[in-house]
């Protein structure tokens, strides 16, 4: 059985990042990858070329926003969606602004994510 699609994991809390981790794969037979700050997002976006991001916004080395301008300038189509727990109007305008294709607040729904998956994968 082939993969269905990769899958770009980035946030600075390992919990988060299992739990998210988890539900993907329960979702179907996914390549899953991991940044744990938005520098080594842009760095593994640009060798693996995932077919879907989850990016936080606050994280260490590089924010999520920042990251996401950074992969968007390498790959125009890059389909990513902010998953993050500081959901305040001024950061959901800046990642409209960016790019994102959706922005989900933490603590997220599990058929959310499958959606997501579904829809852009």
């Amino acid at each position: 059985m082939s993969k269905k699609g990769a899958v770009l994991i980035c946030d600075d809390s390992i919990t988060s990042r299992k739990n998210l981790k988890r539900t993907i794969i329960s979702k179907g037979d996914y390549t899953i990858l991991e940044a744990s700050d938005g520098q080594m997002a842009v760095e593994l976006y640009k060798s693996n070329m995932p077919d879907l991001v989850f990016m936080d916004i606050v994280m260490p080395v590089k924010d999520g926003l920042l990251a996401t301008k950074e992969i968007r300038a390498f790959d125009k189509n890059a389909r990513i969606v902010i998953l993050s727990s500081v959901g305040t109007k001024e950061n959901l305008k800046e990642a409209l602004t960016c790019g994102v294709l959706d922005f989900i607040q933490k603590p997220w729904d599990e058929k959310h994510i499958e959606s997501m998956l579904s829809k852009l994968i």
